[in-house]
């Protein structure tokens, strides 16, 4: 027993499981987002209330914890060789030993059975389980990305774009497709995701600018070196808060965002400047904070803001 919960906790560590956090709150805005438009008789969430609103809950974890989980395990086997040359990463699970190679393909596996279980939750939504396997293309293809272009930070932003969109197509169903001018608010919402994830996946790499470089890896800290990269972040970064800050102005007539919204927007420009200011080409042992600490915060409270104007003002 002591041994599984042992292997189990090291399958976490090894996908970085906390880091679900970056992209599940805007999986979860769009839900609740879409709950709150109106569906037609023969829609998910219409029909049986409660049941189908849990339903549709449970398919999105799912489909998140699933999808995401099979992307990192994925990611640490494709990179095995890369991060035991790295300095930064040697010491991670597969390069040091802990976690098999076979017991890391078994989790992608698996893993990636969840992913397609939880499209199911919306059926009879078909476009879900439909469109399954290319989305899962697109999160396993950033693996490889960055072989190839040093554009592989914004390979990753659209993976994690990919969570309100698809979220909007599994609730809202044909619905979706029917309605163009509903699109706008989450295309808003992804596009904002898709500059930030692109932005401070820009910052982290700048650890490994060294590493990639002697490895023949591509990425913009590797093209426009260390002080050009994090000017690039920045710009990506403006351009996500104008993208979130643009989200009021495109929401259906259906939703409202007010000044919960408006003041979380003015906190995440302060933490996007915070971000930048802590971290400096001469000056990047405080990447980890920027990274992790700092974005989580700026996701979870445009959750909690969205959640607020959505459903309780």
């Amino acid at each position: 027993m002591f041994s599984l919960l042992r292997q189990v906790r090291l399958l976490l560590e090894m996908i970085r499981f906390s880091h679900t956090i970056f992209a599940l709150p805007f999986a979860l805005m769009a839900l609740l987002m879409a709950w709150r438009m109106p569906l037609p008789d023969d829609a998910m969430g219409s029909s049986n209330g409660v049941w189908d609103g849990l339903r549709g809950l449970a398919g999105v974890l799912l489909c998140m914890v699933g999808a995401r989980s099979a992307a990192m395990a994925f990611n640490r086997i494709v990179d095995r060789d890369i991060d035991a040359a790295n300095p930064r990463t040697k010491q991670r699970h597969i390069p040091r030993g802990d976690i098999g190679l076979g017991t890391a393909v078994t989790f992608l596996l698996a893993a990636t059975l969840v992913f397609f279980a939880g499209t199911l939750c919306f059926w009879p939504n078909w476009l879900p389980a439909a469109l399954a396997l290319p989305v899962l293309a697109v999160l396993l293809g950033y693996s490889l990305a960055k072989r190839f272009t040093a554009w592989a930070h914004y390979w990753l932003g659209l993976a994690l774009s990919l969570a309100p969109l698809c979220v909007w197509v599994a609730i809202r169903g044909p619905v979706a497709m029917e309605q163009p001018g509903e699109w706008a608010a989450v295309l808003a919402l992804a596009a904002g995701v898709f500059f930030w994830v692109g932005g401070f996946d820009i910052i982290y790499a700048c650890q490994d600018e060294p590493s990639d470089r002697s490895a023949g890896l591509h990425s913009i800290p590797v093209w426009l070196g260390v002080p050009g990269a994090l000017r690039f972040a920045a710009a990506s970064h403006a351009v996500a808060f104008l993208c979130f800050a643009a989200l009021p102005w495109v929401v259906p007539p259906a939703l409202q965002l007010s000044w919960p919204y408006f003041v979380t927007m003015a906190a995440i420009g302060m933490l996007l400047a915070y971000q930048h200011a802590i971290v400096s080409p001469t000056d990047l042992s405080r990447v980890n904070h920027a990274f992790f600490h700092v974005n989580a915060v700026i996701s979870v409270s445009l959750l909690i803001a969205v959640g607020l104007d959505v459903w309780w003002l």
